[in-house]
């Protein structure tokens, strides 16, 4: 029960409203979708505002379906599982995701991120446009067009993390920061 209650706590202080770990779901995206939305409508959200947490929290949904890898380990995780919180602290919402992927798939990912984070404004527009026209799809059916979009949305660093599970599979993490106040989207 302390667990339990740790847990609670941890939500409060850190602004969480919605957390959730399992499988990804377009039930699912429906449903967070519309918890975010009677939320923000209780607190009488800017529509900008909503707007953008929105787009956010579809890219990153979607992200976890299609990226989101099944590995053995001492739990096994299946495809399409990950977790996904919610946020708002101060003056910023805070969408974070996490699912595993194997390790072979960490420096590509590190280098798009990296690639996104250096660019402004412009710089990311021009290689949402470069890849759109000649980007090569994945195996996994993205070229990366949701982190770039992400990064030019919230005019925000895409925050992330490589935790490692065993010494094939990692876990991904990743934290986007959309301010209340920007004038963006």
């Amino acid at each position: 029960m302390k667990l339990i209650y740790d847990f609670h706590q941890t939500m409060v202080d850190n602004g969480f409203s919605l957390v959730y770990e399992g499988e990804i779901t377009h039930q699912i995206t429906k449903a967070f979708t519309a918890i975010a939305e009677n939320n923000m409508i209780t607190e009488a959200e800017d529509s900008r505002v909503k707007k953008r947490v929105f787009h956010v929290m579809v890219e990153c949904l979607q992200n976890l379906t299609k990226h989101s890898e099944e590995i053995q380990s001492q739990e096994p995780i299946k495809n399409g599982t990950g977790v996904f919180i919610v946020g708002k602290k101060e003056d910023a919402y805070h969408i974070i995701t996490g699912n595993p992927l194997s390790n072979d798939r960490i420096i590509p990912l590190r280098d798009l991120l990296d690639n996104i984070n250096a660019l402004d404004k412009d710089g990311q527009k021009k290689l949402f446009t470069k890849v759109l026209k000649e980007g090569a799809l994945s195996d996994k059916g993205g070229a990366g067009l949701g982190l770039i979009d992400i990064a030019r949305k919230t005019g925000e660093r895409l925050d992330y993390h490589f935790e490692p599970v065993d010494e094939k599979n990692s876990f991904f993490l990743l934290k986007i920061k959309v301010t209340r106040d920007s004038d963006e989207y």
